[in-house]
């Protein structure tokens, strides 16, 4: 669509209903967007079979396009009335031969009893016939195309904004929160964790980010919302757990609740989140004595001799580690449906790309089937796993893999299943070898042959370089600068060097001791060095 719209370059939102109507499978197919781009600048002349059609085709060119300018003609060419006209349309869309010939019977009466040559209005009442059969209702396409114009001017103009709005929108689906999330982080729009300090139930523009909405945080309702709002407004901001306690309504924020907003992140500012996770009885119990003793009136009368600084070591966090990374990312997943403060892929993706490990993004982009022995490599987390029983009794595995950008379905059939039961239900990121099944109307879905941890999986490395040095770069500091990698990324691989002389000439050499290991980060190092295609490998 966005190829369409750049092509035919459209200056008013009829323009856009035009083209929201023709953009269906049978105009498409039929090359009638690549005609009315043509008639649009003027390469395909606008004709119409007679006068009167002008003022009703005129917008769209000369082509017919809605089912409006079908019951328009009807009515202006052979006197139908305006309900005669919807008839004619319906008989139409449901294409039935006998219906079909009974309305060219009336229409071509109609019309030449009006004065109009027989050929033209049969002509005209089979491009009738062509067309309506995907006509679009074309007060359907104004208003769709006028709220894509909307949204369209939003996204551009404001699009911190209209970003929070759209993910607040789809706060109840995980995958539409994911995808939109990703969009974010295309356009340059951070998404920051939820926080206790600054969310509300909503995603809500910060500044130049989107601060995540506390409503997309489970287990956390909307009472529970109010109440750390309002706490919150009392404060000015909640400086440590005892306090937040304190401050929110118990029966609405009970343990489970307090878990989540520590699990996604949203309790950050007040400590790590072990610590938090360490002292969260002690908080809820202190904070309840609090509550209890504040309604029966004793907070009044002793609490003069309570000193401060007591309370203040009272409500020291211990000295304990936080969660490690996948630990963190984990209970994030949990919480949220998603990673919000990182992915566990993240740090794998120079070794996908030596790996030509395809993202969920270009598998789901993939129009058919892989061939019986042609696989495809890709990575991600395995979630939603199911082990079922086939009708033969052999066990098999339905799921999804998930990476940084999306989800596939995957099935790993018995034969598979017996080999990898064990690495199947592996909790961190894999290693895919595949196959691909598309089906009509449907995206597509793995079929699982190989599953190794993404850690131990080995990057198929050539066993030697050539390094071309230009002219320009054979100074002194550039080839220091390549020695220190060399020996920095020691390996197995033989190096050749090409040096370039004046006067076209090269001299080649072989660097001994210098064997490297030649990954993508030893590859765009050199070419940060030494310009782009410097590196060849020979085998």
């Amino acid at each position: 669509m966005r190829d369409v719209l750049r092509r035919y370059r459209p200056n008013s939102i009829e323009d856009l209903t035009a083209l929201n109507a023709l953009y269906r499978p049978g105009p498409i197919q039929g090359g009638m967007i690549d005609d009315f781009i043509d008639r649009k600048h003027g390469r395909k002349k606008i004709e119409y079979e007679l006068p009167e059609l002008k003022e009703i085709l005129e917008e769209t060119l000369g082509v017919i396009v809605y089912q409006e300018q079908v019951m328009q003609i009807a009515n202006r060419l052979a006197g139908y009335s305006l309900g005669e006209a919807d008839l004619l349309r319906r008989a139409m869309g449901k294409k039935k031969p006998e219906e079909m010939a009974q309305q060219r019977e009336r229409f071509v009466e109609g019309a030449t009893q009006r004065g109009y040559p027989a050929k033209k209005i049969e002509k005209i009442f089979d491009l009738m016939a062509q067309f309506a059969g995907y006509g679009f209702n074309k007060s359907h396409s104004a208003a769709y195309a006028l709220l894509a114009y909307h949204t369209a001017y939003l996204k551009t103009h404001d699009p911190v904004e209209f970003m929070a709005a759209l993910l607040t929108s789809v706060t109840g689906s995980t995958d539409d929160v994911v995808k939109y999330i990703n969009e974010c982080r295309e356009m340059g729009i951070a998404v920051e964790p939820p926080d206790i300090n600054v969310s509300d139930a909503n995603f809500t523009p910060h500044g130049t980010a989107i601060r995540f909405g506390l409503a997309a945080v489970k287990n956390v309702g909307h009472n529970a919302i109010e109440s750390i709002v309002a706490g919150r407004k009392k404060l000015g901001r909640y400086s440590s757990i005892y306090e937040f306690c304190e401050n929110v309504d118990l029966r609405l924020l009970n343990k489970r609740v307090l878990e989540s907003l520590v699990k996604s992140g949203a309790m950050d500012p007040l400590g790590r989140r072990a610590q938090l996770m360490a002292v969260l009885d002690k908080a809820i119990e202190q904070a309840q004595k609090t509550q209890r003793d504040a309604e029966s009136g004793q907070h009044g009368l002793f609490g003069v001799f309570q000193p401060d600084e007591s309370r203040s070591d009272n409500e020291q966090l211990p000295a304990s580690p936080d969660w490690d990374e996948q630990v963190r990312l984990a209970a994030e997943k949990e919480i949220l449906g998603f990673f919000i403060t990182g992915h566990p892929l993240e740090k794998y993706r120079e070794k996908l790309a030596d790996l030509r490990a395809l993202s969920t993004a270009e598998i789901s982009g993939i129009k058919t089937s892989t061939g019986k022995d042609e696989t495809i490599s890709t990575a991600g987390i395995i979630t939603n796993l199911r082990v079922l029983k086939s009708k033969k009794g052999d066990f098999y595995a339905q799921g999804a893999l998930e990476d940084m950008v999306g989800s596939v379905e995957m099935i790993v059939f018995p034969e598979a299943y017996r080999r990898l039961q064990d690495k199947v239900k592996l909790e961190v990121p894999v290693l895919v070898r595949c196959g691909l099944r598309v089906e009509e109307g449907t995206n597509p879905k793995l079929t699982v042959s190989d599953i190794a941890s993404l850690e131990e999986a080995k990057v198929p490395l050539a066993r030697s370089l050539r390094i071309r040095i230009p002219l320009e770069s054979s100074t002194e500091s550039t080839v220091d600068a390549l020695q220190a990698l060399c020996l920095e990324k020691r390996g197995e691989a033989k190096v050749l060097f090409d040096v370039e002389r004046a006067g076209d000439f090269m001299v080649v050499m072989e660097a001994e001791g210098y064997n490297v290991q030649p990954d993508r980060n030893f590859m765009t190092r050199v070419e940060q060095l030494c310009g782009r295609g410097a590196v060849r490998v020979i085998d």
